[in-house]
């Protein structure tokens, strides 16, 4: 089985055709549990995400804010291994048929093998990889290896990008861009504006790629805000709280398929 950029691609055109933004939502594997982690991830596309990604945990995730860095801290005490990771890829995918998308950080990758990485990432039906601190500079051969599996390669840009190293980032990525929507860590924040809109308008002077927007959403009225600029809103840490609040897995479970279908129609109005 190739990978699935086409179908990442498809339905992101298939949102904009619709005048609205995609949801991308984002989960750790292994977290509550290996097999809680694919429940939950089945239930945020079933509630109403287009897309999603699986956190690969991280002992430093240097992107993530506490409440990540909780649930990872909580899978990596359970156990959890790159072949989890595949294993929820692949469920998540074959269960719904929408693209599945895994965000890790360089040095997992670069110790378990780029080749196989990228071989079972598409054997597992991955539409490709997010890789927050993978230097563009340096990302040769993960991308020689990232297209020859039809894997999309997506890269983060920030605000404090340069527009001539927005247009370097963006024309090595493929799949999206993702943009951070202000300096920091991940989490959920009272306003994801100003700082963003300016983003994502200068990373679109650059490439014809949707844009993203990730860090500080957590409610339809901020994914409404940012659906109006933005060709896809990320959720990340707001469904991850929802996980750590609740009483028992299946109530977490419950509670991300109830926030996805929130958040879904907050991305088809405007504010």
């Amino acid at each position: 089985m190739s990978g699935n950029i086409r179908l990442l691609s498809d339905t992101l055109a298939a949102a904009r055709a619709e005048d609205r933004a995609a949801l991308v939502a984002y989960l750790p594997a292994g977290f509550p549990t290996v097999e809680g982690g694919i429940e939950a991830v089945k239930a945020v596309l079933d509630g109403g995400a287009d897309v999603v990604e699986v956190g690969l945990p991280h002992s430093d995730p240097v992107l993530d804010g506490p409440v990540i860095q909780t649930a990872d801290d909580v899978a990596l005490r359970g156990g959890v291994r790159i072949a989890d990771v595949m294993r929820t890829v692949r469920e998540a995918y074959e269960a719904t048929g929408k693209p599945v998308l895994v965000m890790t950080y360089w040095n997992p990758v670069d110790r378990y093998g780029v080749e196989r990485f990228t071989a079972e990432l598409a054997e597992a039906g991955g539409a490709g990889c997010i890789l927050p601190d993978l230097p563009v500079q340096e990302s040769g051969l993960w991308r020689e290896h990232a297209e020859k599996h039809g894997l999309a390669t997506v890269f983060v840009v920030a605000p404090s990008s340069r527009d001539e190293r927005l247009a370097t980032i963006t024309a090595a990525g493929s799949g999206f861009v993702y943009a951070a929507s202000l300096m920091g860590v991940t989490g959920t924040r009272e306003s994801v504006g100003g700082q963003a809109a300016d983003l994502v308008r200068r990373t679109r002077a650059t490439t014809d790629l949707p844009v993203c927007v990730g860090l500080g959403v957590s409610d339809a009225a901020q994914a409404a805000e940012v659906a109006s600029f933005a060709d896809g809103v990320i959720v990340g840490s707001a469904f991850v709280k929802r996980l750590l609040d609740a009483e028992d897995q299946a109530a977490g479970i419950a509670a991300v398929r109830e926030l996805a279908g929130e958040l879904a129609r907050g991305v088809r109005r405007t504010p």
